[in-house]
């Protein structure tokens, strides 16, 4: 049977969730992360050598890598409903939209999150407003406008048909769906990207996400 190593606030839940809507039978090995440094446990390192997840085990193959575990899954198992077929534009603007997720918008949410946590970071009296100044201006430079660009293109990209890809539910928007979901708890745009908004409020409301949260645990990404 197919093993999800699946780590708790994390990607991992996208691929609980695809398994989920694909309707293929799955168990699920859990590791939580270091309550102080917020890191995976070393123990996923006996699975895969840079010890992260999401992972999966299937057919004595282990895949790592957000993008390219949807992408075998729907290669596998899919019947045509979560992706486009190969070979047509749509699938070109399915397999850009797997890729963005991981390459383009997921950075400036990391970066902001590691500035929040420099801000706030424990240290001396006379280094915090050092800290604290490094970590704004590395914001307000660079991470807050970078968010900006990437968020106002997704959200008008939204607005045609509320879907990455054509107008129904595919694949991509589960993989698109943690960047923009971090995106609402941490980029303080919420109320500049209506479609965004709709869209994490849409996908949420699916069965199949409800049963992966049931399955995977608590999730929290603020």
């Amino acid at each position: 049977m197919l093993t999800v190593h699946h780590l708790n606030n994390s990607r991992s839940q996208r691929v609980l969730w695809l398994l989920q809507e694909l309707d293929v039978p799955y168990e699920i090995r859990k590791y939580q992360r270091d309550p102080k440094t917020m890191l995976a446990p070393s123990e996923l390192r006996a699975v895969h050598p840079l010890g992260k997840s999401p992972l999966i085990e299937d057919g004595g193959q282990v895949i790592a890598e957000s993008g390219a575990i949807v992408d075998y899954l729907v290669d596998r198992y899919d019947t045509g409903r979560l992706a486009p077929p190969r070979g047509t534009p749509e699938r070109l603007r399915f397999n850009y939209w797997l890729h963005y997720a991981e390459g383009s918008a997921m950075p400036p949410l990391l970066l902001k999150l590691v500035a929040m946590r420099i801000a706030t970071a424990p240290m001396s009296f006379f280094a915090r407003p050092i800290a604290q100044r490094i970590a704004g201006k590395l914001q307000s430079a660079f991470v807050d406008p970078q968010l900006a660009l990437h968020l106002d293109y997704v959200n008008n990209e939204l607005a045609q048909t509320g879907w990455f890809v054509g107008d129904e539910f595919s694949a991509a928007d589960i993989q698109m769906s943690f960047p923009m979901e971090v995106a609402m708890a941490r980029s303080g745009l919420g109320g500049r990207l209506p479609h965004v908004a709709a869209f994490v409020n849409r996908v949420q409301q699916r069965p199949a996400y409800r049963r992966a949260l049931e399955r995977g645990g608590p999730y929290a990404l603020s």
